[in-house]
């Protein structure tokens, strides 16, 4: 077996080849060619796989911290839950979620805090029985008569012309005809004196300057209609083009604007100085949005005056720049504001109707709690008394101990609301019934937010003011026209002497 074995190597090794191998330096080339392009798909393999492994870490590292993050989010639902436990019995509404008012039901619409104070009548809605009704009179003054009567008989036809017709009865119409702007021609004559002086019944216009202007009529109706009923420019002026026939710019309502400004200067001042020396004034802030700003609409009234402007704070600093020291002859009616107790006023009075409304909030918050209720009574006696005796001094010092009865009682008990109420009351004690001594102070600051709401109104339509001028001229002209309304006159006559 190991002699065949043998013999079989030796006849391997020397047997002659039969095809010489000529091309081994090619073959070699190829096989080198071919390792060169495995490397290279190695390599390319390898950093795609480096790559997607760095893909791998940062999506491992993103998960990692959306689970952190779920985490936390999982706690703060859990914290906001624990403090929002207390106020279960709450349904939504526009004030602790996202429902507008008008889309809450009614529970939750009587439950709100700003709902009013008036109490619900048992009378049936509409006319009540024995209401005594009005009608519109006939005038005497007469513009036009016109006659009607029938020419022919509605029964056989008969013509009627030539029979005298008997007065039966008689309508009136009022009615206004359409109306057509008027205009007036100005010819303005120059006559020389023998001295040779030239002489002009007035100075011309400015080089350059319009030769046709608006009348006061339109100006002060153009006044009006911004100002009093809030009509922006772009509506305003739609409506003197279709009703009135008068094409007017926006710039140039603007102009007029600013010269109602100018003019109301006097009696803006005469204002001023009428509420400076009057012994009881009301107050009250309000955002405005002015050319993408927020600054403070401030007003201060009086029974007969009002004064309403801008500043761009709601610190008390800003009442002292207006009225310096007449501050401190004045008894403030305002809301529970810091700002107004920081000023030297000789007395305030807090506004009983934004402590009854939160009062009445509070009873519809716990129902069973008889804190507020007793507190609630107090204060609409208190009122009560003060309408039965609108000119008798009524001594404040049963009305104090009563109160001081209510505020000595615990709420820990209850909800915070009461006791952010209570604390309030008692910091504030001692401008509660103010009212009571003197008749002249209201038990509340309602007018002064009726006289600042117009502004409110007119943030509402047109949103903002453009410009700081705009915004003065719509204050001190709402000025003017809220003090006529006050005095029972037309605010568009008092718009219409300001341009005179």
């Amino acid at each position: 077996m190991y002699l065949f074995f043998v013999k079989s190597i030796k006849s391997c090794i020397f047997t002659p080849v039969k095809q010489p191998i000529n091309d081994i330096s090619s073959v070699l080339q190829d096989l080198t060619a071919e390792l060169q392009s495995m490397r290279k798909s190695l390599d390319s393999q390898y950093t795609e796989i480096c790559r997607l492994n760095r893909n791998t870490q940062a999506q491992s590292q993103e998960i990692r911290s959306l689970r952190r993050g779920i985490m936390e989010r999982d706690k703060t639902i859990d914290e906001l839950q624990n403090r929002l436990s207390k106020y279960g019995q709450l349904p939504k509404n526009s004030k602790n979620s996202s429902p507008a008012p008008r889309g809450e039901n009614m529970k939750s619409e009587a439950e709100r805090r700003t709902q009013s104070l008036r109490r619900k009548s048992d009378k049936p809605v509409g006319g009540q029985k024995g209401h005594e009704g009005t009608t519109r009179g006939k005038t005497e003054n007469v513009d036009e008569i016109v006659n009607h009567a029938s020419n022919y008989c509605s029964c056989c036809g008969h013509d009627l012309s030539a029979i005298e017709p008997v007065l039966e009865y008689s309508t009136q119409e009022i009615d206004m005809p359409l109306p057509k702007p008027v205009i007036i021609e100005h010819r303005h004559y120059a006559r020389v004196c023998t001295c040779g002086h030239h002489n002009r019944s007035q100075a011309p216009g400015k080089r350059g300057g319009n030769v046709v202007t608006f009348g006061k009529n339109i100006q002060a109706l153009v006044v009006y209609y911004n100002v009093v009923q809030c009509v922006p420019y772009e509506r305003l002026q739609s409506m003197l083009e279709t009703v009135f026939g008068i094409e007017m710019s926006q710039d140039t309502i603007s102009n007029i604007l600013q010269q109602a400004k100018k003019k109301a200067g006097p009696a803006i001042a005469l204002i001023k100085e009428y509420i400076s020396n009057s012994p009881v004034v009301g107050f009250d802030e309000s955002g405005c949005y002015c050319n993408k700003r927020l600054d403070w609409s401030w007003i201060a009234q009086t029974v007969y005056y009002t004064l309403v402007f801008r500043a761009n704070g709601r610190k008390g600093e800003v009442l002292e720049d207006m009225f310096g020291d007449a501050l401190k002859n004045m008894t403030a009616v305002t809301d529970r504001h810091s700002a107004y107790f920081a000023l030297n006023f000789i007395s305030h009075q807090i506004c009983l109707a934004h402590i009854l409304r939160e009062v009445q909030y509070l009873n519809e918050l716990d129902v069973k709690q008889q804190w507020s209720v007793n507190l609630q009574t107090l204060l609409r006696e208190a009122i009560h008394l003060r309408n039965q005796n609108p000119d008798k001094i009524i001594d404040t010092s049963p009305w104090l101990i009563r109160l001081d009865d209510i505020l000595s009682q615990c709420v820990e008990h209850l909800k915070d609301d009461f006791r952010r109420l209570k604390n309030g009351l008692i910091k504030w004690r001692d401008y509660i019934f103010n009212f009571l001594e003197n008749p002249a102070i209201p038990p509340d600051n309602n007018a002064s937010e009726r006289g600042i709401r117009k502004l409110k109104i007119k943030q509402k339509i047109s949103g903002t003011f453009r410009s700081d001028q705009g915004a003065d001229a719509f204050m001190a002209i709402h000025s003017i026209a809220d003090t006529a309304w006050k005095g029972k006159q037309s605010p568009f006559v008092a718009i219409l002497a300001v341009l005179q």
